[in-house]
């Protein structure tokens, strides 16, 4: 499905707190933040009765189904999920073709603000995951220690 998403603390701090603020700015219950492989990036809000490794997967797989039910009828993808339950209802999006972003809320807010503040917070977390991919693209990448040491370097080290 695609490669492992590298991670730095940088990137990933700023990640934590797109989603904490986008827990309190739409009133949810719980966000987080997946990648196509299924692994669970980052997440806030009401977490601790959810089990998070299964909700992860299971988007994963949803959005790989919804994936290929679009293809069946000519569309690329469908970025944006809504899932109304009684209770409870899910919002998902897809941020940068690389992750996707959930949204877990009850009658406690609405679509209409869920839908507003994810808007704005996948733009943010859009340019959070371009940056973090120039980074582990770029030549000897940015964030290895060795990307300064030289052949020449490690001659000298270990000649005498």
């Amino acid at each position: 499905m695609g490669q492992q998403l590298v991670m730095y603390d940088e990137e990933y701090n700023r990640i934590n707190a797109v989603c904490d603020r986008l827990t309190k700015d739409a009133n949810a219950k719980v966000v987080f933040i997946v990648d196509k492989n299924g692994q669970l990036i980052s997440a806030s809000g009401q977490t601790q009765n959810i089990d998070t490794t299964s909700l992860a997967s299971l988007t994963a797989g949803n959005v790989a189904a919804m994936g290929g039910l679009a293809k069946l009828i000519g569309e690329n993808e469908f970025p944006n999920q809504i899932h109304e339950g009684a209770r409870e209802s899910l919002y998902m999006t897809i941020v940068g073709s690389r992750v996707v972003l959930v949204v877990i809320f009850d009658t406690r807010t609405s679509l209409g603000l869920v839908r507003l503040r994810v808007k704005k917070a996948s733009d943010e977390l859009g340019k959070i995951f371009e940056a973090l991919l120039k980074k582990t693209e770029s030549p000897g990448g940015m964030g290895s220690p060795f990307a300064e040491i030289s052949d020449d370097d490690i001659d000298n080290l270990f000649s005498e």
